[in-house]
């Protein structure tokens, strides 16, 4: 498992040099391993492994390649340790992945998850082999920001800590807007928002009180934006709310409301069976939860322009 040719790697010549992206990949691949992610072997293409990726990319390449994390994750198939292929993709029931897809929405549509070989796997589930990979994949591709990056890796800066800090409205965000410029960055920041809405409510409905998951990890509760972010191209938590899915529907129809003192404004138009256990009048008046800090709040001018062009009183 010492092959060098893990520091070889077959890649593409481009105007401003050979591409970095495979190596970006596997230093990805090998963080995630590190924090306990893809314990079984499987990396799938989320909004965590998307966003190390694009996170590791600006802090190693200084080169004016496009940080596009779909070529690496298909084309690292054509690699080989000991000439055999250590690294492939697993498609979803009834699909096939034949070619590099471009897109991070088909692909997510088409590939269920990347995982490696075997004997590779078991290789790198120890630390230490880790850490040696990783220093070898650092020094033979990107010698000098070696130090620069581990250092600012143990600090916590880099985009996709500071993209969440920014979507939790953490004290310590940038203040300004982050610009969005490829699909990638619409995909991670809006996982992100779908992520951690529900996180800062404790994964109940903020009406309801509804509290639903699984011991698989998923959440049944819904990140709704406040304003949708095709108007408002906001994406952080004092722009969302955390909702089971028929109040986000409501809320979305205009069917619901919160007022200025987070208590809840019902529709007259809507109609139900009041005296069911799940009605929606019983919330009338209701305060809503509320995150544990301020910071995380729903934006009082925000709810006001939901009232005002969405809300049907």
């Amino acid at each position: 498992m010492t092959d060098p040719s893990i520091t070889h790697l077959h890649r593409a010549p481009t105007k401003f040099g050979k591409a970095p992206h495979k190596p970006v990949l596997l230093i990805t691949l090998l963080e995630l391993m590190e924090s306990g992610y893809a314990s079984d072997n499987r990396f799938y293409p989320d909004t965590e492994l998307v966003g190390v990726f694009q996170e590791n990319w600006r802090l190693l390449v200084d080169t004016a390649n496009q940080p596009d994390f779909t070529q690496p994750f298909y084309y690292l198939q054509s690699e080989k340790l000991a000439g055999t292929g250590y690294w492939e993709l697993i498609a979803l029931p009834g699909c096939q992945v034949n070619a590099h897809i471009k897109s991070i929405n088909k692909l997510i549509s088409v590939v269920n998850y990347g995982r490696f070989s075997d004997e590779l796997f078991l290789y790198l589930s120890d630390a230490s082999n880790r850490a040696y990979v990783r220093q070898q994949l650092i020094q033979a591709y990107f010698p000098n920001k070696a130090g620069e990056f581990v250092e600012r890796k143990n600090s916590g800066e880099g985009y996709f800590h500071e993209l969440e800090a920014y979507i939790l409205n953490a004290p310590e965000a940038k203040k300004k807007i982050v610009k969005i410029e490829t699909e990638e960055e619409v995909y991670v920041r809006g996982g992100l928002f779908k992520r951690l809405v529900p996180q800062v409510y404790q994964q109940t409905c903020a009406i309801s009180g509804m509290q639903l998951g699984s011991t698989f990890g998923h959440t049944f509760v819904d990140a709704c934006h406040i304003v949708p972010f095709s108007v408002s191209h906001d994406d952080r938590v004092t722009n969302g709310l955390a909702l089971c899915p028929n109040i986000h529907r409501a809320f979305d129809r205009g069917l619901i409301a919160i007022n200025d003192d987070y208590s809840v404004l019902l529709s007259s138009h809507i109609r139900e069976k009041s005296e069911h256990a799940y009605s929606l009048n019983k919330f009338e008046h209701q305060k809503m939860l509320l995150p544990e800090h301020k910071s995380a709040w729903p934006d009082v001018d925000l709810l006001r322009w939901h009232r005002a062009e969405v809300f049907r009183g």
